[in-house]
């Protein structure tokens, strides 16, 4: 159970690393580049600046001026990212807390919910950031696609890709953290199954010895040994 908490963890780190990649990258999309080497210039854009760069390596990058005049979608994936990478930062401090191997947390009642609170914060994190780059890739997917659409056409870029891999890797620790905690409650009722069937067997084992006894015209040893004092002491 450690073990798989464990990994859920690190699948947690990685993905929230790839999430924060994503979001500061400026690589969301990016047009592409001209066959000749002298003049090859290409744009690519992010949720928070606009870069133009050359074959000579020369880049010139801008941030938005307003979020005013930003489209709406960009803003969208804005407020999913941030929240994802808040997300799981509260994740990770609460899968430290919960694990079964560390000390701290309390009570292994308390460790769990708090353990099912990180698994929940690791999948819905991974949601957001699954959800905003998807939203974008659609963005530019439509418009590369659509014959009525005159302007500047741009392709998916490596940031949609980093973001995707973050939010698997989030959904995928959330999930084996539940899945670790579903297999500690089934081991912890089977457990307490088997202690209720063994005080069960002992207490039918006993009770018929007893109805054994009373059967062939025998009394308990307690009645035995008491009948015998009581002779000795007649005597006396």
């Amino acid at each position: 159970m450690s073990c798989r908490q464990i990994m859920a963890l690190l699948a947690g780190l990685v993905g929230l690393g790839a999430t924060i990649g994503a979001t500061v990258s400026n690589e969301w999309k990016t047009t592409s580049r001209a066959s000749s080497v002298i003049t090859a210039t290409w744009v690519f854009q992010g949720l928070w600046m606009n870069c133009a760069g050359n074959a000579i390596g020369a880049v010139h990058c801008r941030q938005h001026h307003t979020i005013f005049k930003l489209e709406g979608y960009i803003q969208v994936c804005r407020g999913l990212m941030i929240s994802a990478v808040c997300l799981g930062f509260f994740a990770t401090a609460f899968a430290l807390v919960g694990m079964k191997c560390t000390k701290i947390g309390g009570s292994d009642k308390v460790k769990a919910r708090i353990a099912c609170l990180a698994g929940l914060q690791f999948f819905i994190s991974g949601l957001c950031s699954l959800t905003a780059c998807s939203l974008y890739a659609h963005r530019i997917t439509s418009e590369f696609f659509d014959p009525m659409f005159v302007a500047q056409k741009y392709e998916l870029g490596a940031a949609l890709f980093i973001g995707w891999g973050g939010s698997a890797l989030c959904i995928l620790g959330g999930m084996v953290f539940f899945l670790s905690l579903s297999d500690g409650m089934s081991k912890s009722s089977s457990h307490a199954d088997r202690r209720r069937y063994v005080y069960s067997a002992s207490y039918m084992s006993s009770h018929s010895k007893l109805q054994n006894q009373s059967a062939n015209g025998r009394r308990p040893p307690e009645y035995n040994n008491t009948s015998q004092q009581f002779d000795k002491n007649a005597y006396v």
